[in-house]
């Protein structure tokens, strides 16, 4: 922080929040590429092999992808000039919007800016002062935010904890309920029990808003996310997945029963006040969904990637574990392509990322209050681009950095 800055009690708690942050290895730092994304980039022209990236299906730099955006641009120009309600909704947005819905199986879908926008529209929009929300406790913070945002009052249940989810519906006089969850929980890789929220949410008259933002393009046979196919028709369930991770392009989208995206349209105010994005944006997301659908190879290829992994980490870490250390190393039980391997302090997780970092890989540090205290992780994502040597090189970097670290 500046030095310079002038003395009073202002400026003087922003220099203390600050040297709380630095003492306690909570300051974030950006990597600043200067590459395309994908698993090898470049930051300050040094290569690194990357473990960072949501681009899960390794479509954020796909050939033809890129290829679509300059026809794209030269039919539609780079800014769509309004919002949808206004004359910012061209024949590419709306054309996105049935392609989505179609590929999810659902009636209707709604796009939006991104993820956190769609779900600070959709729960204030849907829930205020005489209603509640029912909130896993692991959901984004987005979901979060939200909540305080609708003014409904918010009961967090247990992780993954119907029993509890059960008994605070019970005792709720709320106009209306909504129960809200991450499909997959992007800190620990575990996923929704979907079966048993959709019967609670008939059993007690509820909806049941879920992100799948972890989820779309990487679940299922065709990446059409973490819902069965019976569940997608569910009168209560609305589905949320962002655009940005798996798709590899920008954005969210909404899809429920008709009557339900409609009055989204006319209340979410993140939809309402916001100029639309561009409509090259929704042309590439088109083309993006055409290779989700056809991309079983891409999914097999990222599985692959996972399971290398969680063996290889299995052999690690029971070769490794001391009874001595403060803190164990461990990997949460994750199926998916976010694969947390917990540390413990803020400061051993810290060096642990600068020592993959000086070896050419980035991993990212995740600490409070991101996570709780003392759960300080490494968040390794996986993406189809990945190799198999890639993979190979993380597990012998960790395996040297574990062996030092005794």
């Amino acid at each position: 922080m500046d030095t310079n800055l002038p003395q009073s009690p202002l400026w003087d708690s922003l220099r203390s929040e600050q040297k709380y942050l630095q003492t306690n290895s909570l300051l974030r730092h950006r990597y600043c590429l200067d590459s395309a994304q994908g698993t090898h980039v470049s930051r300050q022209s040094q290569s690194f092999l990357s473990f960072c990236s949501n681009d899960y299906l390794g479509l954020a730099n796909h050939p033809a992808l890129i290829d679509s955006v300059g026809a794209l641009a030269k039919q539609w120009g780079v800014g769509s000039g309004a919002s949808h309600l206004v004359c910012g909704h061209s024949q590419e947005h709306e054309a996105l919007e049935q392609d989505l819905a179609t590929f999810v199986g659902m009636p209707r879908a709604l796009f939006f800016s991104n993820g956190y926008m769609a779900n600070l529209g959709v729960i204030s929009a849907l829930v205020g002062r005489t209603d509640a929300v029912f909130s896993d406790r692991l959901n984004h913070a987005s979901i979060n935010d939200a909540c305080v945002l609708s003014r409904a009052q918010c009961k967090r249940y247990r992780h993954n904890d119907m029993s509890q989810l059960a008994f605070l519906l019970a005792n709720t006089r709320a106009r209306r309920r909504l129960i809200v969850s991450d499909a997959v929980f992007s800190m620990d890789g575990d996923q929704a029990h979907m079966t048993q929220l959709l019967a609670l949410a008939d059993e007690f008259d509820a909806w049941l808003f879920v992100d799948d933002a972890h989820g779309f393009g990487v679940l299922g046979d065709k990446g059409q996310g973490i819902l069965e196919p019976a569940q997608r028709t569910h009168p209560r369930l609305i589905y949320m997945a962002t655009l940005g991770k798996a798709a590899g392009v920008f954005g969210a989208f909404v899809a429920a029963r008709a009557e339900l995206i409609e009055l989204l349209m006319q209340r979410a105010r993140t939809y309402i006040y916001t100029t639309a994005l561009p409509s090259l944006l929704a042309g590439v997301v088109r083309e993006s969904l055409q290779r989700i659908e056809k991309g079983t190879a891409l999914r097999q290829q990222l599985q692959a990637n996972i399971g290398q992994f969680k063996r290889g980490m299995a052999s690690l870490l029971s070769c490794s574990t001391r009874v001595d250390q403060p803190y164990a190393w461990y990997l949460l039980p994750s199926e998916t392509a976010i694969q947390p391997l917990v540390i413990g302090d803020n400061e051993t997780t810290l060096h642990v990322a600068d020592a993959l970092s000086q070896r050419g890989i980035l991993v990212p540090a995740i600490r409070p209050p991101t996570v709780p205290q003392g759960k300080a992780r490494l968040r390794v994502s996986f993406s189809a681009a990945h190799g198999a040597a890639d993979v190979e090189r993380l597990l012998e970097a960790l395996g040297s950095i574990q062996g030092q670290s005794h």
